[in-house]
C-alpha cells in the first residue's frame, strides 16, 4: 500500500530533488514555500511517497492553524498559489496517491482539513474519496508559436491595436528590481479595486515578501510601464520556471488607461518567458479581458476534504464572511 512519510531533509535538499522532476513548477520551489510560510504563518510540509521501500513521488504543501485547528494546504485558497500537490516519479495511479495523502494528512499530521490543487489532477483522480471540488477557468497561451504568429492571434481591435497605440504614444515597458516596485504596484492595485468599491484581497507586505523571496531566484519578472515623461503608469508581476510562465498580478492608474499600458506589459512578459524556454503562459484565472489574448480555456480544480462535516460548513462561512468584509471595506474607502 502506498504511504507518505516526512521528508528527512532541508528545503534546499528538497529543491535539489525538485530539479530532477520533469513536471516541476515554481509553486513547489523552496523560495515559493518560504514566501508562503512567512506571509501566512505556515509550516512547510514536504513528504515522500513510498511503495514498499521504493520512492515513487513527492508532496509539497504547508500546514497552518485556523481557530486552533491544524489544516494542510497544497495550496490553500487565498495563498495566491496556483498549483502544488503531488509529483509522481513512477507509474503510480494518481488516485491511490491522493488516498495516501488523505491518510497522511488526517492520521499522521493530525490535520482536520485538506485542500489540494494540482495541475495534473482532475475529478477522476479523487473518485470515491468524497472530496468537495471547486472549479475555475484559466487561459493557456501557446508560447511555442513564433512572435509574429503569437501577436496576430490576439484580438485585432482590443489587443493588437492597444499594443501598437501604446508604442506610438511613447509608452515604454521596463524590467524592475528596486525596493519601490511593491509600493508602486500596490498603490495602483488599490486604485483598480476602488473602481469596483472594493479593496485588495492581500496587503502590501504580501507583495514585498514575494519580491524578497522570488526575485533572487530568477523565477520572478517585475515590469513597469512608463509614459513619455517617465511616470510609472502600470505594473505587472509574472512567474516562470521550466516550461510554464504564470501571470500573478497587474495594475494601472485609471487616468492613464487610455495609453494602453496593460496590453504592452503582457506582451513583454510573454516574449520574455518564451525566450527563456517557456511553452505555456498561464493567466491563472478567468476574466473577460484575458480572452483577447487568444488563450485556450482550461478548467482548474481545487479539491477540499474535512475530517468532520462541520469543518466544511465553517470553511464556507469563513470564505463568505471574508468576501463580505472586503466589499464593506471598499464601500468605506469610497466614502472617505
Amino acid at each position: 500500500m502506498l504511504r507518505f512519510e516526512p521528508f528527512q531533509g532541508t528545503l534546499e535538499a528538497w529543491g535539489r530533488i525538485l530539479e530532477t522532476i520533469p513536471d516541476r513548477h515554481v509553486f513547489q520551489t523552496p523560495a515559493w514555500i518560504r514566501y508562503v510560510a512567512e506571509s501566512q504563518g505556515a509550516e512547510p510540509t514536504i513528504a515522500v511517497l513510498r511503495d514498499g521501500s521504493t520512492t515513487v513521488g513527492y508532496f509539497a504543501g504547508l500546514t497552518v492553524r485556523k481557530a486552533g485547528l491544524r489544516i494542510l494546504g497544497s495550496p490553500f485558497i487565498g495563498w495566491g498559489t496556483e498549483y502544488m500537490g503531488i509529483r509522481l516519479i513512477a507509474d503510480v495511479p494518481k488516485g491511490l496517491a491522493v488516498g495516501a495523502l488523505l491518510r497522511y494528512a488526517f492520521e499522521t499530521l493530525g490535520c482536520v482539513h485538506l485542500e489540494v490543487g494540482d495541475v495534473a489532477m482532475g475529478p477522476a483522480d479523487v473518485s470515491g474519496l468524497e472530496f468537495e471540488s471547486r472549479v475555475s477557468t484559466t487561459y493557456f497561451v501557446d508560447l511555442t508559436q513564433d512572435e509574429d504568429r503569437l501577436l496576430h492571434s490576439f484580438s485585432a481591435k482590443s489587443c493588437r491595436y492597444s499594443i501598437r497605440k501604446a508604442a506610438k504614444l511613447g509608452v515604454v515597458v521596463e524590467e524592475a528590481g528596486d525596493e519601490q516596485f511593491a509600493e508602486d504596484y500596490f498603490a495602483q492595485l488599490e486604485d483598480v479595486f476602488a473602481k469596483q468599491s472594493l479593496v485588495p484581497t492581500y496587503n502590501l507586505d504580501r507583495v514585498r515578501l514575494l519580491v524578497k523571496h522570488l526575485l533572487p531566484t530568477g523565477n520572478l519578472l517585475l515590469l513597469r510601464a512608463r509614459e513619455p515623461g517617465g511616470r510609472c503608469i502600470a505594473t505587472g508581476i509574472f512567474l516562470g520556471m521550466n516550461e510554464c510562465a504564470y501571470f500573478w498580478g497587474n495594475a494601472s492608474w485609471r487616468q492613464d488607461q487610455h495609453l494602453c499600458p496593460n496590453e504592452s506589459i503582457h506582451w513583454y512578459a510573454m516574449r520574455y518567458w518564451k525566450r527563456r524556454g517557456c511553452r505555456i503562459y498561464d493567466f491563472c484565472g478567468g476574466g473577460d479581458y484575458k480572452r483577447k489574448y487568444a488563450g485556450t480555456p482550461c478548467d482548474r480544480y481545487c479539491f477540499l476534504k474535512s475530517k468532520y462535516p462541520w469543518i466544511s460548513v465553517a470553511r464556507r462561512l469563513a470564505y463568505c464572511g471574508f468576501r463580505l468584509k472586503q466589499r464593506l471595506m471598499g464601500l468605506v474607502e469610497r466614502r472617505r
